[in-house]
């Protein structure tokens, strides 16, 4: 069955906020919850960037259900990925079960270039990825880490080990990186509206031999009574997020509000899935989940959390399992 997450948007929220939210949508029927990972905000108007790895434990004790994930990079920088396998495997002892994966991606210089040294291009980030996705993989796994990398790894364990490895789930929003993270990944998670896009990066993904791995889509939404104050809302919010020259390389929430000033209402819809019509909402999931996957994170990018999390456990989740049921069993 597909499991359909709520969003938590630490970027965009207080971190009080996200944990009202999330024990809302468990209490509405969501399978999870998947939240980012920042240092900064997109913009200077999201204003907040709480450390995830506490806000998750809260999260987890205030929930009971849920399972959760997050994306994080494990490339030196910011978090060494042995300190990274130690968050994961703290979270994945106290709650068994409830941290089943982890996305790792290769980093944004916003989050990741504050700690000083010079920022490295993609090739050299991915590099880094593989290999700090190595050590955390052998860390978990419970064994001694001894790694030249970049970055090293200098005869580490972990001494809180957890019962089930989390799977590590390599982040991609091209086919070419797809492709390459087939090889080497526990899974897939990649992000976008448009199914002919979704569907060419999980081909590659297969291609490079991810056959019979999971796979996660993140899906950016943004619903509201009118169609107007849906687009509305989807600009204001997100489009610091549609920035894609170089977005990988701007280093201040200021870079991109500045680079996304070109970017129109109308534009949005190409990066957000932007309706006032549930059906319309519905339909697009669930071709989402025809493309097979194990999960789909719904991040609705606006302001009226409470109301989202209300109206699409209600009204959206429900025909969506039992589309899904039926597809099954025909």
């Amino acid at each position: 069955m597909t499991l359909f997450s709520y969003h938590a948007s630490q970027e965009q929220f207080a971190p009080q906020q996200l944990l009202r939210w999330v024990v809302r949508a468990e209490h509405a029927g969501f399978d999870a919850a998947f939240t980012s990972d920042h240092l900064q905000p997109w913009a200077p108007a999201q204003g907040q960037s709480a450390f995830t790895w506490s806000w998750l434990g809260a999260a987890m004790q205030a929930t009971q259900r849920l399972t959760f994930a997050t994306i994080s990079v494990p490339g030196g920088w910011r978090y060494s990925p042995v300190v990274l396998a130690q968050a994961a495997g703290t979270l994945a002892t106290m709650y068994p079960g409830r941290m089943p994966w982890i996305a790792l991606g290769s980093g944004e210089a916003l989050n990741e270039a504050a700690l000083g040294p010079a920022w490295p291009n993609k090739a050299e980030r991915n590099r880094r990825l593989l290999h700090g996705a190595r050590s955390m993989k052998s860390l978990l796994q419970g064994h001694r880490v001894i790694a030249e990398g970049p970055p090293a790894v200098r005869d580490a364990r972990l001494w809180c080990k957890p019962p089930a490895v989390p799977q590590l789930i390599g982040a991609a929003t091209s086919e070419a990186t797809a492709e390459w993270l087939g090889s080497w990944a526990d899974g897939l998670l990649t992000i976008g509206p448009g199914i002919p896009a979704l569907r060419d990066r999980i081909a590659a993904f297969r291609r490079g031999g991810g056959a019979g791995k999971p796979v996660y889509i993140k899906v950016d939404l943004s619903w509201a009574e009118t169609e107007e104050e849906a687009l509305r809302e989807a600009h204001q919010q997100w489009r610091f997020n549609a920035v894609d020259e170089k977005q990988g390389e701007l280093r201040q929430p200021e870079d991109f509000e500045i680079a996304s000033r070109h970017i129109s209402p109308e534009a949005m819809r190409e990066r957000v899935f932007v309706s006032a019509d549930l059906h319309a909402h519905a339909d697009h999931l669930a071709a989402c989940m025809a493309l097979g996957v194990q999960g789909i994170d719904l991040h609705q990018v606006g302001r009226n959390q409470a109301d989202f999390i209300d109206v699409f456990g209600r009204m959206v989740l429900p025909g969506l399992r039992t589309h899904e049921r039926t597809r099954i069993t025909v």
